[in-house]
């Protein structure tokens, strides 16, 4: 009875961690603050868990947390990474998009005049 109630206060006080680290911010939680999050309390709760296991939730609970975080933060980097980089190629994309139709437009005025000369 006492190592589900030490888990509950393990992932309880990630839980509210988390929540802080969200309410400090103005902006909406980029993709890698996110991740991180996700990633610590995935961990802190299977660390609770395994731990409870053994006899030491709150350890299994921290460890598993910050091994979480590492996790979560690695991956969510990557995917912030990625979605900047699309981001950017998008933006290539609509200013070569613009030219193209710049020059057409050019093309066909060039044509235009050319027919009434």
């Amino acid at each position: 009875m006492q190592s589900k109630g030490t888990r509950l206060v393990a992932i309880m006080i990630a839980a509210v961690m988390a929540l802080a680290v969200a309410g400090c911010s103005g902006q909406p939680l980029s993709t890698r603050e996110k991740s991180t999050g996700v990633g610590a309390l995935i961990g802190a709760g299977t660390g609770a868990i395994i731990g409870a296991a053994v006899g030491a939730p709150g350890a299994g609970a921290a460890i598993g947390g910050a091994i979480g975080t590492a996790g979560g933060f690695l991956v969510g980097n990557e995917l912030q990474n990625r979605e900047t980089q699309q981001a950017q190629t998008q933006s290539q994309l609509n200013s070569q998009q613009q030219q193209i139709e710049q020059q057409r437009r050019e093309i066909e005025q060039l044509k235009s005049q050319s027919e009434v000369e």
